[in-house]
């Protein structure tokens, strides 16, 4: 996608997206690209969105959504490695919401795939967003979160998002519950190879980010910290791809 103007944008994602008048700042979100290993080969998790969504109808994509104001508020057992905060960290996003934003993919994950991403203890807290972590003894934690891309919605889009994509690994994983999360905005979910995630029903910035990860994976299996990350958004009429 890199260098196509905003018309060739807009005819690749016009089944990704609904077009029109939208917000005219992106809003802060993020995703989880949970990876697994199996043999030689990374599997990813993903889950079809429902048709009825006006962002991405359709689609199979990683758990994500949008960052809410509790997701700045909630106690964690460990914190962003310091290689990882940095990156998340810039001119408009201060320490404490890129660790709100690190904070909605780990949120995400469970709602949308009943995954618990921290270690077994006690937890307790007062936003009902967050009580199934309570619920199951999982104090949540971001030491394993590995930033990866960042993509902002170009323009023109009912829906427009500035999106961190982040990545774990399965190990990171304290409870996976049988039923799946507690919303319904996912189904069909499942864990693909890397290469059938990129060839299945994906939005064009998915399989964009899904390209560029498993460069990285090749070179860094482990996704050391701190590590490279492209940047994508639309300036001057071109979609541009910066490394972070």
């Amino acid at each position: 996608m890199e260098g196509m103007t905003r018309a060739e944008v807009d005819k690749v994602e016009n089944k990704d997206f609904a077009l029109g008048v939208g917000p005219k700042r992106p809003r802060d979100a993020a995703t989880l690209i949970l990876l697994d290993r199996v043999g030689g080969e990374f599997r990813v998790l993903m889950g079809r969105r429902h048709m009825r969504h006006a962002f991405m109808p359709g689609k199979f994509v990683f758990p994500g959504g949008r960052t809410d104001p509790a997701d700045s508020r909630i106690p964690v057992v460990t914190g962003l490695h310091p290689d990882v905060e940095c990156k998340l960290v810039g001119k408009r996003t201060s320490t404490a919401r890129a660790r709100a934003i690190a904070l909605s993919a780990v949120r995400e994950t469970y709602e949308e795939a009943g995954l618990l991403i921290g270690r077994k203890g006690a937890f307790a807290t007062s936003k009902a967003d967050w009580q199934g972590f309570a619920d199951h003894g999982v104090r949540p934690s971001l030491e394993a979160l590995r930033f990866v891309a960042r993509a902002i919605t170009p323009p023109g889009r009912v829906r427009r998002f500035d999106t961190r994509f982040l990545a774990a690994f399965k190990d990171d994983v304290a409870v996976e519950l049988a039923d799946g999360g507690p919303t319904n905005e996912l189904e069909e979910i499942v864990w693909l190879p890397l290469a059938q995630a990129k060839n299945a029903d994906v939005p064009a910035i998915t399989r964009t980010v899904l390209d560029d990860l498993e460069s990285q994976l090749k070179e860094d299996p482990l996704l050391s910290p701190g590590g490279s990350a492209p940047f994508y958004y639309m300036r001057h009429n071109r979609f541009c791809r910066d490394v972070l």
